[in-house]
């Protein structure tokens, strides 16, 4: 026992093919990345603690409690919505056999696409008084005004909730998918022959197996959710995120936006630690069949038509109904939508998306590389280091973002003044550069995890045999690994230039003066209640999300045959 801990605490060294030099340089970039990636988390905790303006007792005395209990209740209500639409079609479209299986197994995805503030003007447009939906029941019934029935208030705290729960349950179900697909078939027949059902069996068996995988998908659910600000804003709901812009745009209290962002920041903590406790104890191993093809259930035709249910409500209600409301408004105003406006906000979407996507590649790419060549302790700290951007939320970031931007600008122009007369004015706070770091840094981790996975499935020998060609190992990045990940390459640069297009709150906030992206355009004019105005820039949006979504159902789907009994 005394030898294999000995054993373990043994640094890894770079290989003896590696030059020491050229190895130490990957290491000191990914240092120097780490640390200008984490800055924005540092400089929140600076300002909370040490702010101009104390406010933080007035906060406790007055919105925090409320900002934080309406939180909870939003992310408790997204949790249950989540969590049933997610393990209940990732479980239908796996392991029974029912007709439309094969076309629900990618479009289930689809609501994946739709940002959560542009169904909430959808579906606000639809179900407010003066909307089609109202007015076809007072026609119907005969009803003269809103005395004569009840009718749900969409613009509320459950509004909000069913809004985002529609979009973000794929989260749950992608995840949860991919663990029942990697579970062995021999645990279904052995829970089959002892007499459990295939509802029994997905209770004792498959869900307390899938529950480490389940338990990631919800808690990027809830960050997700913590980090809208579109929807909780349109439906006037106090969160934490509101609380954030309220405190910073109306007050003019950064210090305290920067505490209720420090109490953002427990809240992702909290999560994360809770989605590993919950896993603690629990390793997995997989089975000798775990590539052996899934024998789906054989089903009831009744049992059948409520699979066809259960899947097609999310999908209907999730991308259908927006997107053809979208596409309605879309060509009715298409004269007013496209303007000049219209095409450079576009094209402001487009390069900075684009930008970032190519920052984050870059980056992510000398991060893995670097965890390839030190495969070490403080290597895999400083990959966890760079990751921080992803939980926070975008709000968050944009206070962390502008803080030490602004005071770089500060002591830049203080300094021309002094010695030239000159000023300098904003060079980095308050330009595009503030939105591309802020979207590199929250978005870093899934350029950087997916190249480390794409690297790790490369055998260490390629590297070793093109050192021993004489190749550097910068040589043998450009030359072996870079062809050999073009796939994991262009998908991560898709996903990450999706996810910046759909950015909301960093952009409202880090966005230059008289500058719009799509985002911030559809934001604007959806909120002066404008949603034909709006809808072409939305669509637009949800259609630049489709092709990652089935890129990744793709991938997923490929991973195990099937076999019906």
């Amino acid at each position: 026992m005394n030898q294999q801990a000995a054993v373990s605490d043994v640094p890894v060294t770079p290989s003896p093919l590696t030059p020491r030099r050229t190895s130490k340089r990957w290491l000191i970039a990914a240092t120097i990345i780490t640390a200008i990636v984490a800055l924005p988390v540092f400089s929140i905790a600076w300002l909370a603690f040490f702010p101009d303006e104390n406010i933080w007792p007035h906060l406790l005395e007055t919105t925090l409690p409320r900002y934080v209990w309406t939180t909870l209740l939003l992310m408790a209500g997204i949790s249950v919505i989540t969590l049933s639409i997610g393990l209940a079609t990732a479980w239908a479209v796996t392991m029974c056999e029912f007709p439309g299986r094969k076309l629900f197994e990618w479009a289930l995805l689809l609501p994946f696409a739709v940002p959560a503030y542009v169904i909430a003007y959808v579906y606000t447009d639809l179900l407010q008084y003066a909307g089609p939906v109202q007015g076809a029941l007072r026609d119907w019934f005969g009803w003269q005004s809103a005395r004569d029935y009840w009718f749900p208030e969409i613009r509320s705290l459950w509004g909000a909730t069913l809004m985002l729960g529609l979009v973000l349950y794929p989260y749950v179900y992608l995840l949860a998918r991919a663990a029942f697909l990697e579970q062995s078939p021999s645990l279904f027949a052995v829970s089959r022959s002892l007499g459990h059902s295939a509802l029994s069996t997905f209770f004792r068996v498959v869900l307390p197996i899938a529950r480490p995988a389940v338990a990631v998908g919800l808690s990027l659910v809830l960050m997700e959710a913590l980090n809208d600000f579109g929807t909780v804003d349109y439906f006037a709901v106090h969160t934490l995120t509101a609380g954030l812009f309220d405190t910073w745009m109306n007050l003019g209290n950064l210090g305290g936006a920067a505490q209720i962002a420090m109490v953002m920041l427990t809240f992702v903590v909290v999560l994360v630690t809770l989605e590993r406790y919950s896993r603690r104890r629990q390793k997995q191993y997989a089975g000798r069949d775990s590539r052996a093809p899934i024998q789906r259930f054989v089903i009831s035709r009744p049992r059948q038509w409520i699979c066809v249910a259960v899947c097609a409500a999310p999908i209907l209600l999730g991308f259908v109904v927006p997107a053809v409301v979208l596409g309605h408004y879309a060509l009715i105003y298409f004269e007013q939508s496209w303007t000049s406006d219209f095409l450079n906000n576009a094209a402001n979407s487009l390069i900075l998306s684009t930008s970032a996507a190519l920052t984050t590649l870059v980056i992510g790419l000398i991060l893995a590389y670097s965890r390839r060549l030190h495969d070490t302790r403080p290597m895999r700290t400083l990959m966890r280091l760079s990751s921080l951007g992803y939980a926070m939320p975008g709000a968050v970031l944009a206070v962390g973002v502008i803080v030490p931007l602004a005071a770089f600008d500060n002591q830049i122009d203080a300094w021309m003044r002094d010695s030239f007369g000159i000023s300098t004015g904003l060079l980095l706070s308050g330009t595009g550069f503030a939105l591309v770091f802020a979207y590199t840094v929250r978005f870093l981790a899934v350029s950087a995890g997916s190249l480390e996975s794409g690297l790790q499935k490369i055998t260490p020998s390629m590297d070793m045999a093109a050192r021993s060609l004489g190749r550097s190992t910068t040589a043998t990045l450009l030359q072996v690994h870079l062809p050999m990940l073009r796939g994991t390459i262009l998908t991560a640069a898709l996903v990450v230039f999706v996810d910046c297009m759909k950015e909301l709150p960093a952009t409202l906030i880090l966005r230059p003066f008289n500058f719009d992206t799509l985002a911030t355009y559809v934001y604007q004019y959806a909120s002066d209640e404008m949603l034909g105005i709006s809808a072409l820039p939305a669509l637009i949006i949800v259609v630049a999300g489709i092709v990652p979504i089935i890129l990744m159902s793709r991938s997923i789907g490929s991973a195990r045959a099937y076999s019906q009994q």
